[in-house]
């Protein structure tokens, strides 16, 4: 089971609904294309294109997972206590004083760019049930980092 937030399980049955409704059919017809232009054993566009085909029905099915283990988080019941999953976690990096804030979210929301960090990472996983003004060392591939914990809110 997957927690999620209401907006990151409806990108996810956005993007089904797009590979479903426009890719499917464009790598059919790309099949269709391939296969009109002769002998198939010597076809490289028609493998390329079968192999399209079978990495896409594969993401397809990994969403159609996703989406059916998704358990959605009801955002007004979280409590900005402790960090937990949908936090928004504002810390200080304490050996060089720089700030920084991530919100902590299931596998398939993240999204580093944005911000949003997976639950599974060492960070997210090193700040899980801590508390403002908590100080804690995360291993992280590079060493360890020490961290203040600033504030918490729901993401």
């Amino acid at each position: 089971m997957a927690y999620m937030s209401q907006e990151g399980y409806d990108k996810l049955i956005a993007e089904l609904k797009h590979l479903e409704g426009v890719e499917r059919p464009k790598a059919s017809a790309a099949i269709a294309e391939a296969r009109d232009k002769g002998d198939l054993s010597e076809n490289s566009e028609y493998d390329a294109a079968k192999e399209a085909q079978g990495h896409l029905e594969a993401k397809i099915n990994q969403l159609k997972l996703a989406i059916s283990e998704a358990k959605i988080i009801d955002t007004s019941r979280l409590s900005t206590d402790s960090v937990q999953i949908l936090s928004k976690v504002e810390m200080t990096n304490l050996a060089n004083k720089a700030k920084m804030a991530y919100t902590i979210v299931s596998e398939n929301e993240a999204d580093l760019r944005a911000g949003k960090i997976s639950i599974s990472t060492p960070i997210a996983q090193g700040l899980l049930n801590h508390k403002v003004g908590d100080e804690v060392e995360i291993k992280i591939p590079r060493g360890t980092i020490k961290l203040r914990i600033d504030n918490i809110t729901v993401g």
